[in-house]
């Protein structure tokens, strides 16, 4: 299979993956448990992405000032600290981090 063919039927398979959404009965969709599962797996994919794109270094881990940055950006929003004081914050350690080591 060559690059090009992959990429197609990755399309096709998508395209018939958004049809068959379309073409769900509404009744199937509006359960509590569709509902509340369809929630939870945007949040699991938003985490798996936050992970590799925090510790992913090609093949590897990386454990650099990425970490720490967002330990520190983790715990401010749990404070409920306002978005921009925690990127800047985030950003600081990370500064820190890589001014140090």
């Amino acid at each position: 299979m060559t690059g090009w063919t992959a990429v197609l039927a990755a399309c096709g398979a998508c395209f018939g993956a958004k049809l068959l959404g379309y073409l769900a009965p509404a009744h199937w969709l509006e359960t509590e448990r569709i509902t509340r599962v369809a929630a939870l797996v945007t949040v699991a994919l938003l985490a798996a992405l936050l992970v590799v794109q925090t510790v992913g270094a090609g093949t590897g881990l990386a454990l650099d000032a990425r970490v720490p940055a967002v330990g520190v950006a983790a715990v401010l929003f749990w404070r409920r600290v306002p978005f921009i004081a925690v990127v800047v914050s985030a950003a600081v350690v990370a500064a820190v981090v890589r001014a140090t080591t």
